[in-house]
């Protein structure tokens, strides 16, 4: 399950940033294999449980690998496991993957610092 430790991170980087702040969102770019966008969500918000990220707002943004084919030339995005062992268009097992596989806090808000007047 190293979906719970993804959204945990995920928190703590936010926290971090945050510096003492409330968060009220985050933007969040995960690429590599499938994970699914509503297991991500919840995890988010049960990792923010008793935090100042807590009720914060997730703006989830999926990069899929795509797996490229040697045999029939066809690059499609990996929606499976058995994506990266076989090519979906020809079933040819020559595949390479391109893409990253990484987990990346784009950015966060936050509420101003009590102290700090706030002009329209």
């Amino acid at each position: 399950m190293h979906e719970l430790g993804m959204c945990e991170a995920i928190v703590e980087a936010a926290l971090r940033r945050a510096d003492g702040r409330p968060v009220r969102g985050m933007r969040v770019r995960v690429g590599g294999h499938p994970v699914d966008r509503g297991v991500i969500e919840q995890g988010v918000r049960v990792a923010a449980l008793g935090t100042l990220a807590e009720g914060a707002g997730i703006d989830l943004v999926l990069e899929p690998l795509s797996v490229r084919c040697a045999r029939c030339g066809a690059e499609t995005p990996v929606d499976s496991a058995l994506a990266l062992a076989a090519c979906p268009a020809c079933g040819a097992v020559d595949v390479r993957t391109a893409g990253h596989e990484d987990v990346v806090l784009e950015s966060i808000t936050v509420d101003a610092p009590a102290d700090e007047e706030v002009t329209p």
